[in-house]
C-alpha cells in the first residue's frame, strides 16, 4: 500500500480514535477523594500523580535549601577565589562535585527516608500523608543538628511563635530559613580559614615585588604558581573535602 493511501486511512480513522480516547478519559475518575473505614481520606491515583509531578518542581530548592549542598558549594567557590583561578575548576565541575558529596553526606538520611517512608508507601502500608510525615522526620533531625540555637530563636521570634516548647515543635517554614542562615555562616567561617594561607602568600609576593621596585608587575602572576604548589603539596582537595564531610553532624 502506498504512503498516500496509508495517510488517507489514518486521516479517516484518527478522529474516531481520538474521540473514543477522550470519552474514556472523561469517564475516568481523575480527581476523587475517598474515605476509608478508619476515617482517613485518600486521593485517587491520578491526583496523587499530579501532586507528585508538582512536587518534583521543588527538587532544586530542596537540594539547595534543605541539604548540605549550600555549605559545600560556597566553600568551593571561596576556595577557587582564594587560589586566584576564576574559571578553573569550572562551575559545572564544582556543582557536580558538590552534588555527589551531598549524596555521600546525606546517604544516612536518605536511607532512613527510604526505610521509614518510601518502602512502606510503595507496599501500601502507609498513606501519602503518613509517608510524607515519616519522610520529614529524618530530614528534620539533620537540619536541627546543623542549625544554631541563636538562628532558630531569631526566626521563632520573627514569626512571633510563643507556643513552641522545644526544637522538635518548630515547623518547617521556620526551620528551613534558620538552617540556611546557619549554613551560610558556617560556610563563610570555613572559607575564611581557607583564604588566610593564600592571602599571606599574596602579601609576601607583593612585598617582595615592591622591595625590588617591580611595581608594574602584577603580584597575581607570581603568587599563583606558589599558591597552586602549596595546595597540591598539602593535598588540599582531600583536606577541604574531608573537612566539609566531617563538619556535618549526621544523626
Amino acid at each position: 500500500m502506498s504512503r498516500g493511501l496509508w495517510l488517507l486511512v489514518f486521516m479517516l480513522l484518527a478522529p474516531n480514535v481520538l474521540a473514543q480516547s477522550a470519552a474514556e478519559a472523561l469517564s475516568m475518575p481523575a480527581l476523587t477523594l475517598s474515605t476509608d473505614e478508619d476515617g482517613q481520606q485518600t486521593y485517587s491515583v491520578s491526583l496523587q500523580i499530579l501532586m507528585l509531578m508538582t512536587a518534583l518542581t521543588f527538587i532544586p530548592a530542596f537540594v539547595m535549601m534543605m541539604t548540605s549542598f549550600t555549605r559545600i558549594i560556597i566553600v568551593f567557590a571561596i576556595l577557587r577565589q582564594a587560589l586566584g583561578l576564576q574559571q578553573t575548576p569550572s562551575s559545572q565541575i564544582l556543582v557536580g562535585l558538590a552534588l555527589f558529596l551531598t549524596l555521600f553526606i546525606m546517604a544516612p538520611v536518605f536511607e532512613r527516608i527510604n526505610e521509614n517512608a518510601l518502602q512502606p508507601y510503595v507496599n501500601e502500608e502507609l498513606t501519602g500523608e503518613q509517608a510524607l510525615e515519616a519522610a520529614s522526620l529524618p530530614l528534620r533531625d539533620f537540619m536541627l543538628a546543623q542549625t544554631r540555637e541563636t538562628d532558630l530563636e531569631l526566626f521563632v521570634r520573627l514569626a512571633r511563635r510563643d507556643d513552641l516548647t522545644s526544637p522538635d515543635d518548630v515547623p518547617f517554614h521556620i526551620l528551613v530559613p534558620a538552617f540556611v542562615t546557619s549554613e551560610l555562616k558556617t560556610a563563610f567561617q570555613i572559607g575564611f580559614m581557607i583564604f588566610i594561607p593564600f592571602l599571606i602568600i599574596d602579601l609576601v609576593v607583593a612585598s617582595v615585588l615592591m622591595a625590588m621596585g617591580m611595581m608594574m608587575l602584577s603580584p597575581l602572576i607570581i603568587s599563583l604558581p606558589f599558591k597552586i604548589m602549596l595546595f597540591v603539596l598539602v593535598d588540599g582537595w582531600a583536606l577541604v573535602i574531608g573537612t566539609l564531610a566531617a563538619s556535618f553532624a549526621v544523626t
